[in-house]
């Protein structure tokens, strides 16, 4: 009974374990290297903005870390794709969104706090939209990386 009871407890902790690891790990399908537009590999990352960036191989991190500027909204991008950032308020202005709003930009659903924002991303496209919504503007205004807290604004 003890070897049951010392088993079932094993395969419990097994479990959980895995279930942990899961649940802390990030779903790479479908992602892009920012340098080469690549799928990406999981070993292949840098640090960065309190996530982590991947690559396609272990050459591009170099080209990422000598030209970051070029690359920041497409590595913002990839933290908001793999759910390493979660949008928490319009990238134009801030303010509370309207999921109403929401378009696609490269795969993932970007929402705004009022059509007119929606309509100021929509004049843009391609490169010129991710640097609007994910340059470091846009995504200091309506995204945060991990579990950073929401400052409060009545201070």
């Amino acid at each position: 009974m003890f070897r049951n009871l010392m088993t079932l407890l094993l395969v419990v902790g097994l479990l959980s374990g895995a279930w942990i690891v899961t649940a802390w790990a990030v779903e790479l399908d479908g992602i892009k290297c920012p340098v080469s537009k690549k799928p990406v590999k999981e070993g292949s990352f840098v640090e960065f903005a309190g996530g982590k960036v991947y690559f396609c191989c272990n050459g591009c991190p170099k080209a990422f870390n000598n030209n970051q500027d070029k690359f920041t909204a497409k590595a913002h991008h990839q933290l908001f794709a793999t759910g390493q950032a979660k949008q928490t308020g319009c990238p134009k202005t801030g303010k509370k969104l309207n999921p109403d709003t929401a378009i696609d930009v490269d795969g993932v659903a970007v929402a705004f706090c009022c059509n007119g924002c929606k309509g100021w991303a929509n004049k843009s496209k391609d490169d010129e939209l991710l640097a609007k919504l994910f340059g470091k503007k846009g995504f200091e205004k309506g995204f945060k990386v991990g579990d950073e807290e929401e400052e409060d604004d009545d201070s």
